[in-house]
């Protein structure tokens, strides 16, 4: 997979703690300056952090462990200042009392792991080739992953627990109706509880908040298998099938139509990490998250690609090398229906759509899919979708996010 990295004009990576450091540091956040400015906000930063009489920056008496983060040069414990730890909006599982989770990673959002994407998709990739050759690797021995599900699921649910038994670990299924989450224990408390007993938690959930809450009171990592406002896991599988398919991804147009939900906003961070294109089509009401938007559009500076958001579905697939759908009525909407349908009605994926996109673009959908409504039979079955492949790709890559979440890979 050298080829791979070398085809999305990545470098080498830098070691997973320095992912770690830089998103307890408060990098890996929706923040109001542009990356290209982080230089001049350290400066700004210590200039007002206090000092000791030797001139050295002093660390609050009252900041404990939250105000330390190990930093990515030899690590060395750096001071940093509370304003910056309370000045940010964040939605990775850091923030102001995130200090004693420096020593763990979580997969709350894409943004946990910006400095270790191209790794990850090389080492589902490397997964991937083991189970075709029929090799048994079990990283994982002995180790053991908490499930729990908000939400139904059949893709999360079935990589996951397979991908652990592969990995040679062991997945236990929770739900709320099974566990005294359902009869008002905190989420904070189950956190701390699970924690004793297993090495990771994979949480499906229905609002972010909780994601958070969860991952700021775990001591092992924590892995978003979905919520309102991102779905990494499944963002991280479908760039590694782009570049299973397309052989690169830098360079690459990525149409996304239809709504812009919880998967559209973690495909713009992951598009624009990898130096993709990424072109929303969507009613102005259903919009992709506006902080996602801003911060995927800094992302795209960096590595020479854009991000745009139209009204128009044809405007969105012109020249795309990929035509990306998802359902209009997600769980939870059932109420919207009918509403949403006729909504959406014109954001339909078929052949009079795709005429728009490149003649070799592929159409993707992350399921389960309402065929006939964002989707037709002829373009889900047709030649040009790779749809199944990208649900197979799930199994490898929760593979690779648990090896390298749980220290393994």
């Amino acid at each position: 997979m050298q080829e791979a990295r070398q085809a999305a004009g990545q470098g080498e990576r830098p070691r997973h703690q320095e992912d770690e450091a830089r998103r307890h540091g408060g990098d890996r956040v929706y923040r109001g300056e542009s990356r290209k400015h982080d230089e001049e906000d350290r400066r700004r930063e210590h200039e007002d952090e206090p000092r000791t009489p030797e001139g050295k920056a002093a660390v609050p008496a009252d900041a404990g462990v939250a105000l330390r983060h190990v930093s990515s040069i030899g690590g060395q414990p750096k001071a940093l200042s509370r304003a910056k730890y309370l000045a940010v909006e964040t939605f990775t599982s850091g923030g102001p009392l995130g200090g004693p989770m420096a020593g763990k990673r979580d997969l709350v959002s894409v943004l946990d792991v910006e400095r270790d994407l191209m790794g990850l998709l090389e080492l589902a990739g490397n997964f991937k080739n083991r189970a075709k050759a029929g090799e048994t690797f079990e990283p994982l021995r002995g180790k053991s992953l908490a499930m729990i599900f908000e939400k139904a699921s059949t893709r999360t649910r079935v990589s996951f627990e397979v991908g652990m038994s592969q990995l040679g670990g062991h997945a236990v299924n929770l739900s709320p109706q099974d566990t005294q989450l359902g009869r008002g224990e905190t989420i904070a408390d189950t956190a701390k509880v699970l924690s004793r007993y297993v090495d990771a938690i994979m949480y499906r959930a229905y609002r972010h908040e909780d994601m958070v809450e969860l991952a700021r009171n775990a001591t092992v990592p924590v892995i978003n298998g979905l919520d309102d406002l991102e779905h990494p896991c499944q963002i991280i599988s479908d760039l590694f099938t782009i570049l299973e398919f397309k052989k690169k991804l830098r360079g690459l147009t990525i149409a996304y139509v239809g709504d812009g939900n919880n998967v559209c906003n973690s495909l713009l961070l992951g598009a624009a990490i990898v130096g993709a294109n990424v072109s929303v089509g969507c009613p102005a009401s259903n919009r992709p998250s506006a902080a996602i938007v801003k911060h995927a559009k800094r992302i795209a500076e960096g590595t020479n690609s854009g991000v745009a958001i139209v009204s128009d579905p044809k405007e969105a697939v012109r020249g795309s090398d990929i035509v990306y759908t998802d359902v209009w009525v997600s769980m939870g909407m059932e109420k919207e229906k009918a509403e949403r349908e006729k909504l959406f009605r014109p954001y339909q994926v078929n052949h009079a759509l795709l005429k728009h996109a490149t003649g070799d673009a592929l159409v993707m959908h992350c399921l389960p899919a309402h065929r006939g409504l964002e989707i037709t039979d002829d373009v889900i079955d047709g030649p040009r979708s790779i749809v199944f492949d990208q649900a197979e790709n799930r199994l490898h890559a929760q593979k690779a996010i648990l090896a390298r979440l749980m220290g393994a890979a």
